[in-house]
Parts: C-alpha cells; structure tokens; sequence
C-alpha cells in the first residue's frame, strides 16, 4: 500500500512538473508576442491564442498519461502498451470504464491518476482562461492607449 502511495505521489508531482513547465513556456512564448497580440485585429488574435493554447495543452495532458501509462508498464502491471496507454487516459480523464482493472496490488494506482488527471484538468483550465484574461487585458490597454 505504501509503494502504491508513493509511487503514486511521484508521478502526481511530475505530472505537475510537466503541467508547470510547459505553461512557464507557454506564458515565455505570449511575452514574446506581446506587441504583436496587442496590435490590432484583436479577435483573430485572441482565437489563435485559444487555439495554440488548446493544442498546448493536449501535448502536456498526454505527457501526463504517458508518465502513467510507462510507469505501469515498467512495473509490470500490463502486458502491452497499449492497454497500459488505455487504462492510463481513461483513469486520467476520469471515465472510469471499468472494463480494465489494476490488479488488487496496484488498484490504489488508478484512484490516484483519476486524482491527478481531475487536478490537472482543473489547472489547465484556471490556467487557459487567465492566459486569454491577460492577452484580452493588453489588447485593451493598448487600445485605451491609442485613443
């Protein structure tokens, strides 16, 4: 119980590792743009940061699946790839199919990435919206500015 606990934590804490680099790149990449984002026409602007945003996030969402989907491979818990990748995005995104289950010594496992995956969904989205709240408030400081 306590490896499950601990194993679990560990890749918890990497996959918001993961999570927080890959947003720190994400805010260096707009503070590089800033003149640019703030320039009109704000729109088109302010959905291509959605959308780059959005595929950002997808990348570091299945990083995180990947970090469990190795983990669980490594040690054995299933036999492909491809099942570890399965059970991994379906507990990660919370579905919870049912239909693959860790073996009673691992089951702690799949309450933990549900856990982490729940975590990291509601992080990516406080983190989505404050970086189009950001990106909007410059194009209207700026547009204040021109006036």
């Amino acid at each position: 119980m306590f490896i499950q606990i601990a194993l679990g934590t560990v890749l918890m804490l990497l996959s918001i590792l993961i999570a927080g680099i890959s947003f720190w790149l994400m805010e260096s990449w707009l503070m590089r743009r800033h003149r640019w984002l703030s320039r009109a026409p704000h729109r088109p602007k302010l959905i291509l940061v959605l959308c780059i945003a959005a595929v950002w996030i997808m990348v570091q969402m299945t990083a995180g699946v990947w970090a469990w989907a190795l983990t669980m491979l490594a040690l054995g818990v299933f036999d492909t790839l491809e099942l570890s990748v399965y059970f991994s995005l379906v507990a990660f995104t919370t579905l919870g199919f049912g239909d693959v289950l860790l073996p009673v010594e691992w089951r702690l496992l799949s309450g933990m990435a549900a856990a982490n995956g729940l975590l990291n969904i509601g992080l990516v989205t406080a983190l989505l919206v404050e970086a189009l709240r950001q990106v909007r408030l410059q194009q209207l400081a700026v547009g204040s500015q021109e006036r």
